[in-house]
């Protein structure tokens, strides 16, 4: 049995991920960004245990994991939440940039940093779910795209760092997945959302569980899932 590090367990891909896991009997610790979130996730997930921190305030995630229980090891630890703002680059303020920034590629970051000793304990495995505009940025989503672009280079980097440790990196790069955030981004697009044209993130938690259940002699860098329809 696994010790797994799930942040965004609360919908979508994260719950996907978290509820596969579980299933099969696997150690899950939810990161939540307040006591009614964690206790959301503790009930849904019976035999979680939860972690409080605020992924939009990065630089207090040192001293929120230094007051909390914490796991002996983690075998895996998962980055899937995520915020988006559509916007063009000249209409975009600061704020809007800075929000997304932190939560989607400088908590990423900082939370690794805390937890990677504990990483490198297990020779885990550390996955960061990115996105396609974080292959391609298209008109509009220059921030989004911007912070993903910053989230693969963070898995480059931290990849050739400790493959001497053997700690595994994967990024996984989903095209448009049937979540609410998905949902939210139509609204943002004035477009109707139609759920069934997009992946099921059931189908995201199978990539990122076979990425991880991959035996030791291979390693998955990059995945990309596409819409199949």
């Amino acid at each position: 049995m696994g010790t797994h590090l799930i942040t965004g367990a609360g919908s979508g891909i994260g719950a996907a991920v978290a509820r596969r896991l579980a299933e099969r009997g696997e150690q899950l610790w939810l990161l939540a960004r307040d006591a009614g979130r964690a206790k959301e996730l503790a009930e849904r997930f019976p035999g979680a245990r939860t972690i409080v921190g605020e992924l939009g305030n990065p630089e207090k995630l040192s001293w929120a994991l230094g007051q909390q229980p914490l796991p002996e090891r983690i075998d895996s630890l998962q980055h899937i939440a995520g915020v988006i703002e559509l916007g063009a680059v000249g209409d975009l303020g600061a704020k809007a940039w800075q929000r997304q920034l932190a939560v989607n590629l400088v908590a990423p970051a900082e939370l690794t940093r805390l937890l990677l000793p504990l990483v490198r304990v297990a020779q885990g495995h550390v996955v960061f779910v990115n996105s396609g505009a974080g292959l391609a940025a298209h008109a509009e989503w220059g921030a989004y795209a911007a912070s993903k672009h910053g989230l693969r280079a963070l898995a480059d980097s931290l990849r050739a760092e400790e493959h001497d440790n053997g700690v595994r990196v994967t990024s996984v790069y989903p095209g448009r997945t049937a979540t609410p955030m998905q949902e939210s981004t139509h609204r943002q697009e004035g477009k109707e959302y139609d759920a069934s044209r997009w992946i099921d993130p059931e189908s995201v938690a199978t990539a990122i569980i076979t990425a991880i259940d991959l035996p030791r002699d291979a390693e998955l860098n990059d995945v990309s899932v596409r819409p199949g329809r």
